[in-house]
């Protein structure tokens, strides 16, 4: 019996104490929950009795007992009836939040233009920050899971990013880029598993495009890991297409060589980028049967991924539950440090990675090819010939007058003119100034022809050609009266 009573009244200390433990956790929680809440009066400890004041407030009570109309009727007549009220902002951005917390599409569509309204005419205000803040959050409530409608998504991360750029000082952007980082996991949830799906039926230029638009553009999303392997995957897919090919063997085994080059290098960032995460076993192992070499990442990323795997929730069966019931997605695997992506994403589709290969097989193919000859300029006349570049034909040598068989040549000299080349080897002689023209060149004289006085018998002396015309002589046939009478030693030749 004393056993039992110690039992029991040691369970009803311990539940005493986790009540307590809960209650203290549950005032630390509305405490902070008070400090976040964009929505709280931050003029209700403000004691006055002007009768604007007394309108404020009056709505401020109306719409936490959920009378959201009498609330916007109050605070619409505090602004037509004192339009230079001290409280005329506060009023203006709380006619957005009686919109905002009364729920629904259309009256959330109501409150963005109350808050648009409201950025517009005190757009230097502290409260614009906040009336932005409360546009981004329209967008995220109305989020659906990674695998549906994804346009509050994506417009929920342009608001928070916008609200980050236009008010840096803000005290409300760590928050914002929390929320940021929330939207991002869902999107990189989203493209990544539509990249596995393609990959799994062997659609590979479309998985690579998903999977490397994660990877460019969320790099805090907490499955980065496997996105890069599902890369290296698709490649080793690629690689193994080609080997069950029919082109030649040698194109076959640089294209293959190619393919898993790329692979590596997927599964080699897993391990320099995400040292710590769940998946980086896998990528050393896959390197391993590889044959590659396993890099060692650095002690600056180890810190840094170490930071980032601590900074997330796990997931409990209970968020697990949840997930099937509520409406919107699960986000409690997001990163809590870390800047996240202020650019545009960078997205990268399926024909820009057709084109990837389409250039990594005409390489190859051209691998084994000669270079193609490159077009060179030849040097200039006369100039001595380089290794890289052929030389034109020097200047033809010219006979003048059709030669003259001396043996010796004349270069034809350029033109009073034209510019000499200062390359040349030999440079042409050009005559001075004073000189009206070159001489004329003199044919030289003719030989005279030898005459033998003593002719061989039978012989018929030649003629000396002195310039002077003879007659012809007469034949035998005419009439000797016609012949000449001969002189000399001609008188003694009897014919």
């Amino acid at each position: 019996m004393n056993r039992f009573a110690t039992k029991f009244a040691a369970l009803a200390l311990a539940a005493f104490v986790l009540a307590g433990i809960s209650a203290h956790a549950s005032d630390q929680l509305k405490q902070k929950k008070k400090k976040q809440d964009l929505a709280a009066n931050p003029l209700a400890g403000v004691n006055s009795k002007q009768p604007d004041k007394e309108l404020f407030d009056k709505a401020m009570v109306a719409m936490k007992k959920g009378r959201f109309d009498v609330a916007r009727l109050d605070l619409q007549t505090m602004l037509n009836t004192y339009p230079e009220s001290e409280y005329r902002m506060r009023a203006k951005l709380a006619v957005g939040d009686s919109w905002f917390k009364e729920g629904g599409t259309a009256a959330l569509t109501q409150a963005e233009a109350e808050y648009q309204d409201f950025i517009t005419f005190f757009p230097n205000a502290p409260e614009a920050a906040e009336a932005q803040m409360k546009v981004a959050d329209i967008y995220y409530q109305q989020m659906e899971k990674p695998d549906r409608d994804y346009n509050n998504t994506q417009r929920a991360e342009q608001e928070y990013r916008k609200m980050i750029n236009m008010f840096p000082d803000s005290t409300l952007v760590p928050r914002a880029k929390q929320k940021l980082r929330d939207v991002q996991e869902v999107l990189a949830e989203r493209e990544a598993g539509i990249g596995l799906f393609y990959g799994s039926r062997e659609n590979f230029n479309a998985s690579i495009a998903r999977l490397e638009t994660v990877v460019d553009t969320y790099p805090l999303y907490s499955k980065s890991d496997q996105a890069l392997i599902g890369i290296g995957d698709d490649y080793e897919g690629l690689s193994k297409n080609i080997q069950t090919s029919k082109l030649p063997g040698a194109l076959k085994e640089r294209l293959v060589s190619a393919y898993m080059d790329k692979a590596a290098e997927s599964y080699a960032k897993v391990i320099t980028r995400y040292p710590m995460a769940p998946h980086v076993d896998d990528a050393r192992d896959r390197l391993v049967a590889m044959n590659r070499q396993v890099p060692e990442p650095t002690q600056e990323a180890v810190a840094e991924n170490d930071a980032e795997e601590r900074s997330r929730q796990p997931l409990r069966f209970t968020d697990k539950t949840l997930d099937v019931i509520k409406h919107g997605p699960t986000t409690v695997e997001a990163v809590h440090v870390g800047e996240p992506s202020l650019d545009d994403p960078k997205r990268t589709n399926a024909p820009q990675v057709k084109d990837e290969n389409v250039a990594i097989y005409t390489s190859m193919v051209n691998a084994g090819k000669p270079a193609a000859p490159v077009n060179t300029t030849p040097t200039s006349p006369n100039e001595p010939p380089r290794s890289d570049q052929p030389s034109e034909a020097p200047l033809q040598m010219e006979h003048p007058g059709g030669g003259t068989g001396v043996g010796a040549e004349i270069l034809s000299a350029p033109s009073s003119g034209a510019a000499a080349d200062p390359n040349a080897v030999m440079k042409p002689v050009v005559p001075a100034a004073t000189d009206s023209a070159a001489p004329a060149i003199e044919k030289p004289t003719e030989a005279p022809t030898q005459v033998n006085d003593i002719k061989p018998a039978g012989a018929t002396a030649t003629p000396v050609n002195d310039g002077k015309k003879k007659k012809p002589k007469v034949d035998s046939d005419e009439s000797s009266s016609k012949k000449k009478k001969k002189k000399g030693l001609d008188k003694l030749n009897p014919f």
